[in-house]
């Protein structure tokens, strides 16, 4: 198992090479019983979560601006745990965002609903790569980040005009893969549309939208991880389609 790529630096990703290995991933093999007490303690907090199937990596490496790794489908209960113990697990986690970028050139992010395992933190809408996310064997980005913009927000992006590459952040508490998403309409109509969808739900993910219009217009709450993405994109890096 390896991890071979630069940290806390913005790389340029042209392709993402991520297979799903049908294999157990070690760390859930090796910690069942640790992670079955664990899920009593995390449920008895937050009886709302479920143990859905989420993907770790057991692999990822940085090569000629591809990312290729391996990853493995584990429960959530498996991803709740390996959080607490993720230093030498022998496992790393990649998320994908679809920067969404309003018509007056402002960032829509969102904040996470009180039941969430995240509560009150704003990043952009994304959620864990699931196997659903892969198209034999290997995961599908733009994939994923359609579907959970689309379950969170109620916007559909599959239309939307794409940056022209991925980019990617890793830091130790794990790997954002991200592409701007333009939209046409400004930041206050798709916060709207966003207010309108999360009223329609009987159990929304999220608590609503969160409206970032410069480098310094940071939201209380802000995930450590998006302070970067923030500031690139407003120096306008690799701003062409």
């Amino acid at each position: 198992m390896s991890f071979d790529l630069p940290r806390n630096v913005i790389l340029p990703v042209d392709a993402v090479d991520v297979r799903l290995d049908p294999r157990p991933h070690p760390f859930a093999w090796d910690n069942a019983e640790a992670i079955a007490e664990n899920w009593q303690r995390e449920i008895a907090a937050n009886p709302a979560l479920f143990d859905g199937i989420v993907v770790l990596l057991s692999q990822l490496a940085y090569r000629d601006n591809r990312l290729v790794g391996r990853c493995h489908a584990v429960n959530y209960s498996t991803f709740l745990l390996w959080r607490k113990r993720r230093e030498n697990s022998g496992a790393e986690h990649a998320y994908a965002h679809a920067m969404l970028v309003a018509g007056d050139n402002a960032l829509v992010a969102i904040r996470m609903g009180p039941h969430t395992v995240n509560a009150g933190s704003v990043y952009f809408a994304a959620g864990s790569f699931e196997p659903i996310d892969f198209r034999d064997g290997l995961v599908d980005v733009d994939f994923n980040m359609i579907r959970e913009v689309r379950e969170e927000t109620g916007l559909d992006l599959s239309g939307a005009e794409r940056g022209k590459r991925y980019h990617a952040l890793s830091t130790n508490s794990g790997t954002v893969i991200f592409r701007r998403y333009h939209a046409t309409a400004p930041a206050d109509e798709i916060a709207r549309r966003i207010s309108a969808f999360v009223a329609t739900e009987t159990d929304p993910e999220i608590e609503g939208p969160v409206i970032i219009r410069h480098a310094a217009d940071l939201p209380v709450g802000l995930s450590p991880h998006m302070k970067p993405l923030i500031e690139w994109h407003f120096a306008g890096k690799d701003s062409l389609f």
